[in-house]
């Protein structure tokens, strides 16, 4: 059992787990890069786990991006050792040219480690910062509510596991505040401070300048993320109800338009996404989503100019129909 003293963050940390029923006891695999964040979420759970009964590991991602990555694995492994928790190390054997590359091939391999060794949830170390960061860079990219609440307290992987992120109520200074009290051996990642990458110069540069109109503006951006979170899931399951209501019993390519007629616009569009999802395979922009918006209330034989692979969606007594070229 660990002798470490309870902080403030011991206290968020178990509380945050209570109420939100986020890891039950099981067998958690804790992504370990050997950051502040990272660190300061092992640490946490280590010191709970007396209270809560986990079976830990740790994983440890190299995507072999600077020449310290193998000395930040070995560092991570003795970590673990000393820990005495058992060290799961992926290495990449592709090349990694961007963020987005290297998340989805970190995910994957925490993944695959995950389902061969039989641990139930995944675990990483993102915090409030992070959600305040992510929050501006899917605003500046375009995004609507769904990408605004991205980053969520949990969310299902493709391989079918849970992905945990229980700090999402920390801020990065209180993690930096933690390891320093606590000595814990934080592996400083130059390429955090790379300005190459968007979410760095997001962090670096404007973050730091938005704070000077509002000094919390990182709290605020993370509870906007949160608001907006719980908003976008009751849409989401209210429009997954209508378009069960607006589908053709019969005919999968037809949506009713006198059902869709009677809904606010925010669940119209929600329901065209989803029937233009499930048609075309492929998510659909903004623009392609209201073209069928100006459908519902059209009159019969109307349509559309034809989408990227030739369909063209047509009005047809009292039916929006996709029709294939």
């Amino acid at each position: 059992m660990s002798d470490s003293p309870w902080t403030p963050l011991h206290a968020t940390l178990h509380r945050t787990l209570k109420v939100r029923h986020l890891l039950p006891k099981d067998r958690l695999l804790v992504a370990v890069s050997g950051g502040q964040d990272s660190l300061c979420l092992i640490k946490l759970l280590l010191d709970l786990q007396p209270k809560w009964g986990w079976m830990l590991g740790i994983a440890h991602c190299n995507h072999r991006w600077r020449t310290d990555s193998e000395a930040n694995a070995l560092h991570v492994e003795n970590l673990a050792n000393a820990w005495s928790i058992p060290y799961y190390g992926a290495i990449t054997d592709r090349s990694l040219p961007s963020e987005a590359a290297a998340r989805k091939w970190r995910y994957e391999a925490l993944s695959e480690i995950a389902l061969a060794h039989n641990y139930q949830y995944i675990v990483t170390g993102h915090t409030s910062s992070d959600r305040a960061e992510t929050l501006l860079y899917n605003l500046i990219r375009g995004s609507g509510a769904d990408g605004l609440q991205a980053l969520s307290w949990q969310r299902r992987l493709d391989s079918g596991l849970q992905l945990i992120r229980p700090l999402l109520q920390i801020t990065r200074a209180a993690t930096a505040q933690f390891c320093q009290a606590t000595k814990l051996p934080v592996w400083e990642d130059s390429t955090n401070l790379d300005l190459k990458y968007a979410r760095n110069r997001i962090r670096h540069e404007l973050l730091p300048y938005l704070q000077s109109f509002n000094p919390q503006v990182e709290t605020s951006l993370a509870q906007t993320a949160e608001l907006l979170h719980c908003e976008v899931e009751y849409l989401e399951l209210t429009a997954q109800q209508l378009y069960a209501q607006a589908r053709h019993p019969h005919e999968l390519l037809k949506l009713n338009c006198q059902v869709l007629q009677a809904s606010p616009l925010a669940l119209q569009r929600r329901v065209l996404r989803q029937f233009l999802f499930q048609a075309l395979n492929r998510s659909p922009n903004f623009e392609q989503i209201e073209k069928l918006i100006a459908l519902i209330f059209a009159p019969n034989k109307a349509q559309t100019d034809p989408f990227p692979g030739g369909e063209v969606a047509k009005v047809e007594n009292g039916w929006i129909s996709l029709i294939s070229p």
